[in-house]
């Protein structure tokens, strides 16, 4: 089994930054690519960003691309979402996911390990 738990998350001022963690433990040779998604008040969970096991293989929702940044480290275990220029809109719960599976996929249910979820807010 494998545990994830993001941190990070905090209220910001429309056009700032905010870098979430999502730390990893447990049965983490399972883990290939690690993923984030979001989901807002009375919205469906959806795609925010996901990066291969060697990081050569990144994709971004349209609605985050330029602004957003996945990263990871794999002797921590972990992995990051560097988010800049924030907007109201980018206010949602956010989660960290990872899949055993080799392809980078955008889908969540497709997604084994899920965190607890992570409040961002982002409002003046």
């Amino acid at each position: 089994q494998v545990q994830l738990a993001e941190s990070g998350g905090g209220l910001v001022q429309p056009g700032g930054s905010l870098r979430l963690s999502c730390a990893a433990s447990g049965s983490i040779f399972n883990i290939n690519v690690m993923g984030w998604f979001r989901q807002a008040p009375g919205k469906e969970r959806e795609f925010v960003a996901a990066i291969s096991r060697s990081g050569g293989v990144i994709y971004y929702a349209d609605s985050v691309k330029g602004r957003f940044t996945i990263s990871r480290d794999n002797p921590k275990n972990a992995w990051y979402l560097q988010m800049n220029s924030l907007k109201p809109e980018d206010t949602a719960v956010y989660y960290c996911a990872a899949d055993r599976n080799l392809i980078v996929r955008t889908i969540d249910a497709e997604y084994d390990y899920w965190g607890q979820g992570i409040q961002v807010t982002v409002s003046s």
